[in-house]
């Protein structure tokens, strides 16, 4: 019997994710500072809102989530939408969509399958 399986509780992800914890809440406090920063600058040359879409590497619909709620976490950005193949992202300055486009954070979700 599966009673505990990969879709009731990632019990498979549990030991990765004190890992992504620690790194989510370093970037979530980076965002703020940088964020909190730009509003204290008061120039309009600050900020650069833009759309971009982000190929999603991950292989499961909880991985693609975690990922597009990480991003939302993080001030200055925010998942608008999310397909099987990318997420489309706003950012509030060309630096934040730079950082998601190169990929560390997508690179830190757990994703593992298990095979059933």
């Amino acid at each position: 019997m599966n009673i505990i399986d990969h879709e009731s509780y990632p019990l498979h992800l549990s030991s990765q994710f004190p890992a992504f914890i620690i790194y989510i809440f370093r970037e979530i406090v980076n965002a703020n500072i940088d964020v909190i920063k730009r509003i204290l600058t008061f120039s309009n040359t600050s900020i650069s809102p833009q759309l971009i879409e982000i190929p999603l590497p991950q292989k499961t619909d909880l991985a693609r989530v975690i990922y597009a709620n990480s991003i939302t976490l993080t001030p200055g950005t925010v998942s608008v939408a999310l397909t099987r193949e990318k997420v489309i992202v706003h950012a509030l300055t060309k630096e934040a969509a730079e950082h998601l486009s190169a990929g560390s954070m997508a690179k830190a979700i757990p994703d593992k399958i298990i095979n059933t």
